[in-house]
């Protein structure tokens, strides 16, 4: 079987090489060269892994990683990133990759990163499944079915777009998340709604989440800053 890669890395020798190193360990190696070009690809087609590197044109690695996350927790991440300093590894674990390897890296040591993850990945397909489903007192949000039971026990369906804005929110639970990083990571680059929007999403949170929606326990707004999600 060969797996699947989605190779992103904006220059162009480097992403040469990795390419024919990678192809020489048997792996199926797909390039983008800029954030824009990664997605599009990511979502038109399946990966086992994906290497990603963080200062890329259009859209930056950490933003895709985001939008990816927001749609599949399942395919392994790795940023390969001249960003080396410890709070930006930390930062990138935190928006959803496997693994982080910072530039200058040695290249058998991505290739033995790459075989474990994708190892780790089709022998438990389903091993994040349970992730897909999060409960927080009485309520329970499925990210898969986007289904909500909220507090007062009933079931409702909600769109793609305010689940992806939920999952975001819980994914970066206690964190003030900005307006900015909302509608970069939730909405499509070059389409921004009105701030409005999502004000009216978190009224329609509040409305199923909260015992008393004027008086919120877990779904927060911070003036001129963003919004936050306490459990």
């Amino acid at each position: 079987m060969s797996y699947r890669i989605l190779l992103v890395e904006d220059e162009e020798n480097l992403r040469s090489t990795l390419r024919l190193n990678l192809e020489m360990e048997g792996y199926e190696v797909t390039e983008a060269k800029d954030g824009k070009i990664a997605f599009s690809t990511f979502r038109t087609a399946h990966f086992d892994l994906i290497i990603l590197d963080v200062m890329l044109p259009e859209m930056d690695g950490y933003t895709v990683c985001q939008k990816i996350r927001l749609e599949n927790t399942e395919v392994p991440i790795i940023f390969l990133t001249a960003k080396g300093a410890g709070d930006e590894r930390i930062h990138g674990l935190k928006l959803g990759a496997d693994d982080y390897l910072a530039k200058p890296f040695n290249l058998e040591e991505l290739l033995l990163r790459v075989s474990k993850l994708v190892k780790r990945k089709n022998q438990v397909p389903e091993k994040r499944i349970e992730n897909q489903n999060y409960k927080f007192g009485n309520c329970e949000i499925n990210f898969l079915t986007f289904d909500v039971i909220g507090r007062d026990g009933e079931r409702h369906g909600l769109p793609k777009r305010e689940i992806q804005l939920l999952k975001l929110l819980v994914d970066r639970k206690n964190e003030v998340v900005s307006r900015e990083d909302i509608l970069r990571t939730v909405w499509e680059y070059d389409v921004y709604p009105s701030t409005r929007t999502i004000d009216n999403y978190i009224v329609s949170f509040r409305k199923y989440f909260e015992e008393n929606p004027r008086e919120p326990k877990h779904f927060f707004s911070v003036r001129g800053v963003g919004y936050k999600f306490v459990e």
